[in-house]
């Protein structure tokens, strides 16, 4: 027996209605917005990552050179893929570009509680504006997200690349990017640890007391701003700082504002975040962290070729989010079952298969008996899938010109006539 590859699942048909539901909400907000949808292939060059997606992640590739010796790899995130087919087709296309996506992405990464290494995101990019006008549609569009799966009980915690570089200046540190890569992974890590990679890191006790301190300023706008404005003194600081006051008043106009806190320990894992990043917690008892982030990435476009681009984005992590919901008891039961089943009895295949036409061709769900079951084992089926409805075709009743309509609930059975099925099926779902 072959088993499914480590980190990959099957996904059954109750499994896959609950997520197409969760993504069909989502979807709804992404176009309310007026983003319209892209796919990129699943396999890129494996260069396009290598160029800008951080060590991490290119540690967890799924590279391999193809049958012409090419280096490919399957896409870790879309981010990259995005900004290569701006550079490629729409350097010149008006702006803002508003594209979203939902796709599957690939890290070889060890499996825990809503992590595999086939996932699913759901996203969008803005590119084409630096403006703090376009940082706040994308977290509203963020929250809104959420909202539409049922989701409350969650936070947007705000961070900023650009006062964690300034802050980075401030305790004498060259590698910024080192220090950002250990204070995004506080969260994973005891204080202990936390502390001891500070110093491995090469901090003394003074630079680790200030990354303490400042991985502690977090919580509601109004009180950590004023914070931040007496740590942050130079000028790019407090001109992003007051980047962050706008930001957070034009949420407040979205009328998201209640879902947002300022957390300056963030740091979002990939190197090319440039300025405001943020994800979403949502309290749980799963061992589930961020179900979704993203942030500004004014550089990425450059690298890739184009011309200097600002652009900003998010991913929401469909394998984080779903769990959650369930855990709430959020998605709601998805009925599966046919509304109709037509068993023939006798020979009387084609006219059975006339009728299930005419009703699926009306938007009814229904299945034809394909296993030659006898009247008796065919209704103990039709009990099994949860039909809500037999239609059972005999060759004397078609003689008549009527078919037998059986209510699978109450076991009452009446003739109808053929030419009748179809409204009289539609007034029994309508009841």
């Amino acid at each position: 027996m072959i088993e499914r590859v480590k980190g990959t699942r099957d996904f059954l048909p109750e499994e896959m209605a609950k997520r197409r539901w969760v993504f069909e909400r989502i979807r709804e907000v992404f176009e309310r917005y007026n983003f319209k949808e892209i796919l990129t292939p699943v396999m890129e060059y494996t260069k396009l990552f290598e160029l800008r997606s951080g060590e991490e992640v290119v540690r967890q590739l799924y590279a391999f050179k193809d049958k012409g010796g090419r280096d490919v790899s399957l896409r870790p995130d879309m981010t990259s893929s995005v900004a290569r087919l701006y550079v490629n087709q729409f350097q010149n296309a008006p702006k803002p570009i508003k594209w979203y996506y939902i796709a599957n992405m690939f890290r070889y990464e060890e499996p825990q509680s809503g992590r595999y290494r086939e996932f699913w995101q759901a996203g969008v990019e803005l590119i084409g504006s630096d403006k703090v006008e376009a940082d706040a549609e994308v977290i509203s569009l963020f929250v809104e997200s959420y909202l539409s799966v049922g989701l409350k009980d969650f936070t947007v915690n705000i961070g900023d690349r650009v006062l964690l570089d300034e802050f980075a200046k401030m305790l004498g540190v060259k590698d910024d990017i080192g220090l950002m890569r250990i204070i995004d992974k506080k969260d994973k890590l005891t204080q202990e640890e936390f502390i001891d990679e500070l110093k491995k890191f090469g901090l003394d006790d003074v630079g680790v007391e200030k990354v303490l301190s400042l991985v502690e300023i977090k919580g509601r706008p109004s009180e950590v701003l004023p914070k931040a404005e007496e740590l942050f003194k130079s000028e790019k600081g407090k001109g992003e700082i007051r980047r962050l006051y706008e930001l957070v008043d034009l949420l407040d106009a979205y009328g998201v504002s209640s879902w947002v806190m300022i957390d300056l320990g963030i740091a979002r894992g990939f190197d090319y975040y440039t300025s405001v990043v943020f994800e979403a917690i949502a309290p749980n008892d799963l061992g589930i962290g961020s179900i979704g982030g993203g942030g500004r990435y004014d550089n990425l476009i450059e690298v890739f070729g184009g011309r200097p681009t600002p652009a900003t984005g998010f991913a929401i992590g469909i394998e984080r989010l779903i769990p959650i919901l369930e855990w709430k008891d959020l998605i709601p039961e998805i009925d599966l079952s046919p509304d109709v089943y037509v068993v023939p009895v006798g020979d009387t295949k084609r006219e059975a298969i006339s009728i299930a036409s005419r009703l699926r061709r009306e938007g009814i769900k229904a299945e034809v008996e394909l296993m030659g079951r006898k009247l008796r084992k065919a209704l103990d089926y039709a009990n099994r899938i949860k039909a809500k409805t037999t239609i059972i075709v005999g060759r004397k009743d078609l003689e008549r010109g009527v078919v037998t309509i059986r209510d699978m609930e109450s076991g009452e059975q009446r003739e109808v006539k053929v030419e009748e099925v179809v409204e009289e099926v539609k007034r029994f779902l309508k009841k």
